[in-house]
């Protein structure tokens, strides 16, 4: 029987085991590593960056020339339409456009790799004009225009860029710190512009050839933006199913570029638009409101893109409702707000009002009236300020009371016909328990004047005998004018 001494050890043998295994197998993966990473350093230096078909090399692939010769037979044939009862999956035509989609996005990259190329061979000749201007293809002319000249004065630039970027380069080429190119620099710098113009030249058949199958492959989409800019969308997207997958906020964005204003207001230019900005609701919408469309343009055609990725309606139905929704809600933004109504006075009652009057109204009124007192104090100087209960205006404000411009040193508090009569009831009111002729009746009494007083009870019964209740109520008085007889 092993001991637990015994299991111990044989689990330390275990785990060393395992150990060295694992050290081997890090050596292999590290042997691999270094065998790959001079694999890859050995194709860098290979790699001749001064060499033009060393960096582009799709115009040589055989993909690229399978694609652009279906695309130039099927635009010498024209459109087929024998092909509409197939499913589009299946339809070699919709597989060509898809390649097609695919293809348009690598000239773009192929593009741009051969724009660094020249604007790194044209930077000795002239630094600042990749500064001036950034698209490529723009760039690739104006290089293949200018060459090796100094003088831009001798250089008609007229058609390639807009007159305020033609004077900047002008401008700025008379101060540059460029010097003319070798020949052979110069000449390969001319061969990358042309093949830079030709992949653009491709890329727009490609893109015509899609444009053109629009109609059958995306019908709402076309029916929202144009055959032509449905084309570049799905083009620059990668497909339609990749367009239908973007977020609206992005389809905005597709196709747009990077403006130089040379120094002029920004108050104008529109930014952060691309391809949109070529719709016909586009450049029939006011300025002010082509941001609003453009987003709205955007929305509606990410929403036909997806109708169309699942074929939902080929017959392009729902993309026409979309474009007039469009056009409806454009308007709306432009209709001036409504005039504001004057508000009618309501309808006078023709029933009389039912008021109180009389007596107990006017002792109401009397009851609640302001006093002299309360009206002063609401009522304030001009220029003078008023003095407050707890200073410096906090508190409750006195107004005008004591104040000199008010006349009065003193505001006497006249008591009211009402008060009056109430004080003298009171004052007749006894707060004791006289009247009474028992045993327990008190000549205390508890007033608000003194607190307790010390009264006669009876004093009230013999007053009450006087005056002229004396005269006819009382049992002892008689008739003053009778005649004895």
């Amino acid at each position: 029987m092993a001991t637990l001494a015994d299991s111990f050890l044989a689990d330390l043998d275990e785990l060393s085991d395992n150990e060295a295994d694992l050290l081997e197998e890090d050596n292999v993966d590290a042997d691999n590593m270094e065998e790959d990473v001079d694999g890859d350093m050995a194709d860098i230096e290979t790699l001749n960056y001064d060499d033009l078909d060393s960096v582009s090399k799709l115009q040589k692939t055989q993909r690229y020339i399978d694609i652009m010769q279906k695309v130039e037979d099927a635009l010498g044939k024209g459109s087929d339409i024998s092909n509409q009862g197939i499913v589009l999956e299946d339809d070699p035509e919709y597989q060509l456009i898809v390649d097609c989609n695919a293809l348009s996005v690598d000239i773009e990259n192929e593009i741009v790799i051969v724009h660094n190329f020249i604007r790194d061979k044209y930077r000795l000749k002239f630094p600042e004009l990749e500064s001036l201007v950034h698209h490529p293809i723009d760039y690739s002319r104006v290089v293949k225009k200018i060459g090796n000249e100094m003088d831009l004065t001798l250089v008609d630039l007229e058609g390639l860029l807009p007159s305020a970027i033609i004077m900047v380069v002008s401008v700025t080429a008379s101060t540059t710190s460029g010097k003319p190119l070798p020949e052979e620099i110069l000449q390969k710098t001319i061969d990358a512009c042309d093949r830079a113009l030709a992949l653009d030249s491709a890329k727009k058949k490609v893109l015509d050839f899609v444009e053109s199958r629009m109609g059958y492959i995306a019908p709402n989409l076309s029916a929202i933006v144009g055959s032509a800019v449905a084309a570049k969308l799905m083009g620059t997207a990668g497909g339609l199913s990749s367009l239908a997958k973007m977020p609206a906020c992005n389809v905005q964005l597709l196709g747009a570029k990077r403006k130089n204003l040379a120094g002029f207001s920004t108050a104008t230019s529109q930014f952060r638009v691309g391809y949109l900005e070529q719709t016909e609701i586009f450049q029939s919408t006011p300025p002010s409101l082509r941001m609003r469309a453009c987003r709205l343009l955007a929305s509606k055609s990410t929403l036909a893109a997806r109708v169309d990725s699942t074929r939902g309606d080929p017959t392009g139905k729902t993309g026409r409702y979309f474009r007039d929704e469009i056009r409806k809600k454009i308007e709306k933004w432009q209709e001036p707000p409504p005039a504001k109504q004057p508000k009618p006075l309501p309808v006078p009652d023709s029933e009389p009002k039912k008021k109180r009057g009389g007596r107990r109204l006017r002792k109401m009124k009397e009851r609640y009236a302001i006093t002299d007192m309360r009206k002063l104090a609401n009522r304030m100087q001009f220029g003078v300020p008023e003095e407050s209960s707890l200073g410096d205006g906090l508190g409750e404000g006195y107004g005008m009371l004591g104040q000199a411009g008010s006349g009065k040193l003193r505001v006497s508090v006249a008591q009211s016909k009402l008060a009056s009569k109430v004080a003298k009831k009171f004052k007749e009111k006894q707060y004791g328990s006289g009247g009474a002729t028992s045993g327990l009746t008190s000549s205390l009494a508890f007033t608000p004047v003194q607190g307790i007083e010390l009264s006669n009870p009876q004093a009230h019964g013999n007053q009450l005998g006087s005056g002229t209740q004396s005269t006819y109520f009382s049992e002892i008085g008689t008739f003053s004018k009778i005649k004895r007889t």
